[in-house]
C-alpha cells in the first residue's frame, strides 16, 4: 500500500475526552436499563465474545444493569446477528457487540443489512493485529517471515479467526499486497475463533497467523506463541515485538469494537443506552479491563460514532473492492 489511504485501512478516529462523572455508586442503576441482552455475532472464545463478556462483567460489577445476558448468534460471516438486530426494530435492552469484522462482512454477497442501519451507541476499543508463530517456528523475526513468504507465496499457510473480509483475513491480504505478493496466491485458512487458531499454530497446520493479541495473550505470555510484529503504532507491550512500520513495511491496521442497538428506538430508550455506555466507559472497572487486556481506549459515542461508521463503510468498501473480496470470494 502506498500513500495515506493505502497505508491504513482504518482511521484511528479521535478519542473524545472523558467527561467528568459523578460517583458511580447508586448512580448507574438509575441511568441504565434493568435488563440487557448482548448479542455476539461469532462463536464463544473469539474477540467479540471476550469483549462482550468483559462489558457484561463491568456492567454487573458497577451496578449499571441488574441483569445482563450474553448470547452467541453466529452465522453468515457474523452478519446473521446484524440481520437479527435490524429485525428487532424498536426493541429496548438489546445490543450487538460488533466491530470492523461485522462492518466489513456486511459487504459480502450473502449479507442482507448494513451496520449503518442500526442505532450507533459507541466505539469502545481498538487494538492492532499480531503476526504470530509457535515458539519452535524457524521464523524468528518479521524479516524471516517476509523473506520466506516472498520466496514461496502459495507454499506458506496463513491462519486467522475471521472469515474472508474479516480483520484477520483483511490484514493478511493487505500485508501480502504491501510485500508485492498477489493476494490471490495466499493460502489463507479461516478458523472458528481464537482457540482453533491457536491450536492450528501449535499443531503446525499453518506457518503463521494473524490475530488480535488480546485473544492470544495467555499463550503469548506463557511462551507458546511468539509475536513477530504488530500492525499498530506502538510495539507489542508484552513482548516488545516491533510494528510493521518500524520493520520497514508501510502498513498500519487497527481493529476496533463497539456496540449497536436496534433501529427505531424511542428517544428515552436510546438515551438510556447511551447513558449506560458513557457510565461503562467512565468506570474504574472498565479502565482496569482496558489495562488488563492491553486494549486502547477508542471511545466514540452516539452521533460521532455514526459519522465514524459512515466513513468506515467507505474506506472498507474501497479496500475490499481493490482486493477483490467484495463478493465474498476471498
Amino acid at each position: 500500500m502506498r500513500g495515506t489511504n493505502r497505508r491504513a485501512v482504518l482511521a484511528a478516529g479521535f478519542v473524545l475526552p472523558l467527561a467528568a462523572c459523578l460517583p458511580l455508586t447508586g448512580r448507574l442503576a438509575e441511568r441504565g436499563p434493568a435488563e440487557l441482552r448482548i448479542m455476539v455475532p461469532t462463536p464463544p472464545g473469539g474477540g467479540f465474545d471476550h469483549t462482550a463478556r468483559t462489558v457484561e462483567a463491568v456492567l454487573e460489577d458497577t451496578g449499571a444493569v441488574r441483569d445482563v445476558t450474553v448470547f452467541n448468534l453466529p452465522g453468515v460471516s457474523g452478519t446473521a446477528a446484524l440481520a437479527r438486530l435490524v429485525y428487532e426494530r424498536g426493541t429496548p435492552g438489546l445490543v450487538l457487540q460488533m466491530g470492523l469484522g461485522v462492518l466489513a462482512n456486511s459487504h459480502i454477497e450473502s449479507a442482507s443489512h448494513s451496520a449503518t442501519e442500526a442505532t450507533p451507541l459507541a466505539r469502545l476499543i481498538e487494538e492492532p493485529e499480531a503476526l504470530l508463530v509457535p515458539s519452535d517456528s524457524p521464523l524468528e523475526t518479521i524479516d524471516d517471515l517476509v523473506d520466506a513468504w516472498r520466496a514461496d507465496p502459495s507454499g506458506m499457510a496463513v491462519g486467522g479467526g475471521s472469515t474472508p473480509a474479516g480483520p484477520d483475513h483483511m490484514v493478511t491480504m493487505l500485508l501480502a499486497e504491501e510485500l508485492g505478493i498477489d493476494p490471490r496466491a495466499v493460502d489463507y485458512r479461516a478458523y472458528d475463533g481464537g482457540g482453533p487458531v491457536q491450536a492450528a499454530l501449535l499443531n503446525h497446520e499453518v506457518d503463521f497467523a494473524a490475530a488480535g493479541p488480546s485473544e492470544q495473550r495467555a499463550a503469548i505470555d506463557s511462551g507458546q506463541l511468539r509475536v513477530l510484529a504488530v500492525t499498530g503504532a506502538e510495539p507489542d507491550p508484552g513482548t516488545g515485538a516491533p510494528t510493521l512500520e518500524r520493520a520497514g513495511i508501510g502498513l498500519r491496521f487497527l481493529n476496533w469494537r463497539g456496540l449497536l442497538a436496534p433501529p427505531g428506538l424511542s428517544g428515552p430508550d436510546r438515551e438510556e443506552l447511551l447513558a449506560m455506555v458513557a457510565d461503562l466507559h467512565g468506570s474504574g472497572e472498565w479502565r482496569a479491563e482496558l489495562e488488563r487486556n492491553r486494549w486502547t481506549d477508542a471511545y466514540l459515542a452516539g452521533e460521532e460514532f455514526a459519522v465514524f461508521l459512515a466513513e468506515e463503510e467507505e474506506r472498507v468498501a474501497a479496500a475490499l473492492n481493490r482486493l477483490g473480496l467484495t463478493g465474498g470470494d476471498g
